[in-house]
Order: structure tokens, then sequence, then C-alpha cells
């Protein structure tokens, strides 16, 4: 079969010649692809760097974390795979397959799930977020973050607030959900004061961020109480695209009710990880359908992998490869 391959560690992908895989138990199914998106999680697998394959031995390996295709009797599914999808055959685990609705383009169906494993994951379990709460979404302007207000919306938040650099998109944040917009290009004591103004008018329930770094201290230090009774705040961070580093002073613990935990492979349990594929992603493939949720795509075919994986793509859109 043909499939997009890594032959080396931190190489390109090649539109290659790949053996058709196998299935090796009861609970792997062969799906005919149709397409798969490309996300920075696949590129940083096949670059060696991410902390998923630090034990593993490289080898010429097929690209793709997931996908969407066709089973043989005809079901459209998608589905999830640490053998490569971007590739005209791949191998899905029966427990991470979801039926794709017949409304929804392939495309789509590429695109959403990785935004919402990023979005409704932190959303739902680790900040538990009711009807009415307030969130905060920083870095908003990313795919992820774009999803993430859509969703913090369909779950019911009563106020969404947005931070990000990109003044255009951060403003078209607006026309998804949003309720306001800081931008990040102001300077730290006007950025503080603003999210100060708007945690006392409107108490944020849960910061949901993309990108760590001077940002989150900022908004920290916007919520550090002064030795009276505080909101109780949860930050769940998920990227650290600024920086993977930050400088917390034990007094914000201390004076504010705050919890700071993280949403990423290896941080849900079990049996969140089975709701994902049985819940979560059917709601959000529905609620696309009903267009609650959008998301925009950039295709290319799999003949032009090569040139497609380090293209230059427009903020807010997902690269997704037609097989």
């Amino acid at each position: 079969m043909k499939a997009a391959v890594v032959f080396e560690k931190g190489g390109i992908p090649q539109y290659a010649d790949f053996s058709e895989p196998v299935i090796s138990n009861e609970n792997e199914v062969l799906v005919t692809v149709k397409a798969a998106s490309i996300k920075n999680l696949d590129k940083a697998r096949a670059s060696g760097k991410h902390y998923s394959t630090e034990n593993e031995v490289h080898q010429p390996t097929v690209v793709g974390s997931d996908g969407v295709g066709m089973l043989e009797d005809g079901t459209k599914v998608y589905f999830f795979s640490k053998k490569g999808t971007v590739a005209e055959k791949a191998l899905a685990d029966k427990k991470m397959m979801v039926n794709v609705p017949a409304g929804l383009d392939f495309s789509i169906a590429a695109a959403l799930p990785n935004a919402v494993m990023g979005s409704a994951m932190a959303l739902k379990f680790k900040a538990g977020i009711q009807p009415g709460n307030v969130v905060l979404v920083n870095g908003a302007t990313g795919i992820t973050g774009r999803i993430a207000v859509q969703i913090a919306k369909v779950y019911g938040a009563s106020k969404i607030i947005v931070t990000g650099r990109n003044e255009e998109s951060l403003q078209a944040l607006r026309e998804l959900g949003a309720d306001e917009a800081v931008s990040l290009q102001l300077s730290d004591e006007d950025f503080k004061k603003k999210i100060k103004e708007i945690h006392n008018e409107t108490p944020i329930d849960i910061v949901i961020d993309y990108i760590w770094g001077h940002s989150v201290e900022m908004i920290l230090s916007a919520f550090k109480g002064d030795g009276t009774f505080s909101h109780k705040t949860k930050l769940i961070t998920i990227g650290g695209m600024s920086s993977d580093t930050i400088q917390l002073s034990s007094q914000i613990l201390r004076a504010t009710d705050i919890q700071i935990s993280g949403s990423g492979l290896g941080s849900w349990t079990k049996e969140e990880s089975a709701l994902l594929f049985s819940e979560i992603i059917p709601e959000m493939f529905q609620a696309a359908v009903e267009g609650k949720i959008k998301i925009e795509t950039e295709e290319a075919d799999i003949k032009n992998i090569e040139k497609a994986w380090n293209a230059e793509i427009q903020t807010g859109k997902r690269l997704v490869i037609k097989i």
C-alpha cells in the first residue's frame, strides 16, 4: 500500500510503499483510510521529541495518530491508532473508534477530534465545567483554543473571555462565542489590570491555558488574593507554546483559592479516556453537524505529503491529508 513514511528520526515523511497492516488480535479492525489530520503531536512524534516516543527505537514509521475511513461493511468511522494513519490502510482499536454521522464531511471529522481532546477533556474532567461557569481561554487564537471557546459554549458557559496576540483572530472569536477579548500585546500592567477587573466583576471559574509562560504568570498575579476570601478558580494547562516553565510565588497559592493541573496524554484515567470515545467525540460530532462547532481545514493529497508537511498553514486551520 501507499503511505506517508518517516525513514529517519526527524525526517520529512515520504510518499512510499509500505507493508499493509495485519490484524494481530480480536480488538483490532482494518480501516480503509479517507482522511487524516496532521497535528503538532504527529510532528513531535515523527521527530522523536515527544515524551511518548522517548523509549522507542526508531524504524521506518507511518505518520499520523488518528483518521477517518470506512470499515469493510461500509461503516464510516473515526479512529485512533498508535501504528500510523496516513496510509491507504490502518489498524484501529475497536475501543478507540467512533461512528461518524453521515452528514459530517471526512475532513471535518478528521480535523475535529484532536482539538476536542485538547479542550473538552480539560473542561469536563479537569475543570468539571458546569452551566453558568465563567471561562477564560488563554491563547485562544489557535485551532484548539477556537474549539475550546465553542465547546465551553456547548457546555453552558455564561461568559467566555479569550486572550491572544493576533488582534484579527482574537476579535473573530466573538463570532464563535467569546464575550470579551484581552490582547496579550498590552503592557504587563494593563493586561493584569484588565484581567483583575473582569475577575472582580464576573469571577472566573475556569482558565484553559494553551501557552503557559509569562501570560500565566500575569493571570495568576491578577488573581492573587488580599487575605480575604477569594473565588475558587481552576487553571488547566494544555500547552506550552510560549514557554514550558513559569515562576510561581508561593504567596499566590497561599492567598488564592486556585487549583492548577494539566490535561494531556497520560493525565486522563482509563475511564475518562473511554468516555472520550463513547460520549464526548460523538457529542461533538453531532454539535458540528448542527453547526454549533466549526473548524476550518487545509487539504492536501497524500502524494504531496512531503511538501505539505512543513507548509505554512493559515492560523486557525488544520492540515488534513486526503488518501
